[in-house]
C-alpha cells in the first residue's frame, strides 16, 4: 500500500515543480520592447535621379505624434526646411519645402516605445538628378542679347548728330541779317556825313 501512494504522490509533485518553472520563465517576446524603425522611404543609402518630396518612415510599434521627430540636414549639417510629421499608426511622413540640390543628406529620427523609452537613430540618402547640372542654358540667355543692343547704338548717335546740323544751320541763318543790317547803318552814316560837309561847303563860300 505504501508503494502504491508514493507513485501517485510523486507525480504530482513533479507536476507542480514544472508547472511552477514555466510561470517564472519569461514569455519569448516581451509585451514592452523597444520601438525600431521597420521601413523608410527613401531608403537607406538610396540614390535617387528625382528629389523626393517627403520623407516616411515606418516602425514596428504605434508612434505618439506628440513624441516624434523627423529631421532633415544636407551635407554640411544645416537643416533642411520641412512640414511638422503627419504621423498615423505607426507611420510618420514630413513633407520637404523645397526642391532638394543634388548631394547627401541625412534623415534623423527619435521615438518613444510603449515602455517610454527614448529611440533614436539617422541614415542618409544621395540625390543625382541628372538635369540639374545642366547649368550652360542661363548664360545662353545674356550672350544672345549682346548682339541685340549694337544695332540701337547706331540710332541715338545719328540723332544726337541731327542737331548738330541743325543747330549750324540755324547759326548761318542768323548771321546773313545780321550782316544786312550792318551795311545799312554804314550807308546811312555815310550819306548823313556827305549832306553835312555839303551843308558846311555852302555856309563857308557865303
Amino acid at each position: 500500500m505504501l508503494i502504491r501512494l508514493r507513485r501517485p504522490l510523486t507525480a504530482g509533485l513533479l507536476a507542480a515543480v514544472l508547472a511552477a518553472a514555466a510561470l517564472l520563465v519569461p514569455p519569448a517576446s516581451p509585451a514592452y520592447a523597444h520601438n525600431a524603425l521597420r521601413k523608410a522611404t527613401p531608403a537607406q543609402d538610396a540614390e535617387l535621379t528625382t528629389p523626393p518630396s517627403r520623407i516616411t518612415l515606418e516602425f514596428m510599434q504605434k508612434l505618439n505624434p506628440s513624441l516624434t521627430t523627423i529631421t532633415l540636414s544636407d551635407a554640411g549639417k544645416q537643416k533642411v526646411a520641412t512640414g511638422e510629421p503627419d504621423v498615423t499608426g505607426a507611420k510618420g511622413t514630413v513633407t520637404i519645402e523645397a526642391p532638394l540640390a543634388n548631394g547627401t543628406y541625412t534623415v534623423g529620427y527619435r521615438v518613444v516605445s510603449a515602455d517610454g523609452h527614448p529611440v533614436q537613430g539617422s541614415y542618409k540618402f544621395t540625390v543625382a538628378d541628372p538635369t540639374a547640372t545642366a547649368e550652360p542654358t542661363p548664360s545662353a540667355t545674356p550672350a544672345g542679347s549682346e548682339p541685340a543692343a549694337t544695332p540701337s547704338a547706331a540710332p541715338t548717335s545719328a540723332a544726337a548728330a541731327s542737331p548738330a546740323a541743325s543747330g549750324s544751320s540755324g547759326g548761318s541763318g542768323t548771321v546773313a541779317p545780321l550782316a544786312g543790317v550792318l551795311v545799312a547803318l554804314v550807308a546811312g552814316a555815310a550819306v548823313v556825313l556827305l549832306r553835312r560837309r555839303r551843308a558846311g561847303g555852302g555856309a563857308a563860300e557865303k
